[in-house]
């Protein structure tokens, strides 16, 4: 079989935004802004006897005596944990967030006619859309500090204080994200369409870049439970080690974390243009950006080849030069594009 001539069997793209690690501090939401309060939370290690709740094979469901016997049975565990000292309640979650130009390149690309088809699409979409929904979306993903995750529930006040540290452009930003939703990406608030701006600005850009400071202030009350990322646990605790820990919790140096995947799926979670986003019993609200709109805790994927709605779909034509029916469509592919990864095809 004859090879096609613009078929790129190696194609790759460096993400473009780029988060550190979510570092958590503890403090009193009147003093937030005052370093000399600010505690670095630990992670605590805890014994924990536990009770059997998981479903019973039929053997023990029918006979009580099988199961008084593993009531019986303790269910010991050691797991990490975290929380507020008795004084404070409030969680501040400081980390950085570089966004980076240059997505008309490929990192890797082994097809001039590819490469150069590829480009011309980029600049089309850079010349008429200019990144501004993509920047917004994610300035929005910033004010509503969705980054939170579980810390987001149950909190009195959020405050989420953004800051561009280029020496020639500094600016600030301050959001109560009490106010903003996570599930619905209209907003068009000034001071998100102002930072949505700058991210658009350096995305759009061939070699430029922002670099963001974000601390972000959750009143939770005081003493309360914090949730910095949790570690797989590749291998089950065994009756022969009963010390293995069976919840282990992410630290830098001795400072409580959120792993920097977490924060950048958080801030990717904008795609709302896949078909189901509109029905109400099959929605899974704003999804991260994936090429086959994969979620993993539901264990389903939103775009399928199937139905022609995966990146795979629309990229292999678009970046050929074949315009897409809908700005949606080339925003969903822009945006996997900034997300980063191996998009090589097979050339037979």
């Amino acid at each position: 079989m004859a090879k096609n001539q613009d078929t790129a069997s190696v194609l790759a793209f460096e993400k473009k935004l780029v988060p550190s690690d979510g570092y958590m501090y503890g403090t009193q939401w009147e003093e937030r802004n005052s370093n000399a309060s600010q505690t670095a939370l630990q992670l605590i290690e805890k014994s924990v006897r536990g009770t059997i709740s998981n479903r019973l094979d039929k053997a023990t469901k029918g006979d009580p005596v099988k199961l008084n016997a593993k009531v019986e049975s303790p269910n010991l565990q050691t797991v990490d944990s975290c929380a507020l000292a008795p004084e404070q309640d409030t969680l501040k979650l400081h980390f950085t967030l570089k966004v980076l130009g240059g997505v008309q390149t490929p990192s890797a690309c082994n097809n001039a006619l590819f490469k150069e088809s590829y480009t011309k699409a980029v600049n089309s979409y850079i010349e008429k859309e200019g990144f501004k929904e993509l920047g917004k979306r994610y300035a929005l993903n910033l004010a509503n500090a969705r980054f939170l995750w579980r810390n987001r529930v149950g909190a009195e006040n959020i405050e989420v204080q953004v800051n561009a540290l280029n020496k020639d452009n500094k600016q600030s930003w301050v959001f109560d994200a009490t106010q903003f939703s996570t599930r619905h990406l209209d907003n068009e608030d000034k001071q998100v369409i102002e930072l949505g701006e700058r991210i658009a600005a350096a995305l759009s850009s061939e070699d430029d870049f922002l670099m963001l400071e974000i601390n972000c202030f959750v009143q939770v009350g005081k003493a309360q439970e914090v949730y910095p990322s949790e570690e797989l646990v590749f291998e089950k605790n065994n009756n022969k080690d009963k010390h293995k820990k069976s919840k282990i919790l992410y630290s830098v140096n001795d400072i409580a974390a959120m792993h920097s995947q977490k924060l950048g799926n958080a801030l990717r979670s904008i795609d709302t243009w896949y078909p189901e986003f509109d029905d109400a019993e099959k929605s899974a609200g704003p999804i991260a950006i994936e090429p086959y709109g994969a979620v993993t805790n539901l264990g389903k994927a939103y775009r399928t080849p199937k139905d022609k709605q995966d990146f795979y779909t629309f990229f292999d034509k678009w970046a050929r030069g074949t315009e897409l029916e809908r700005i949606e469509d080339e925003h969903y592919v822009m945006a996997t594009l900034v997300r980063g990864g191996v998009f090589g095809e097979s050339d037979k």
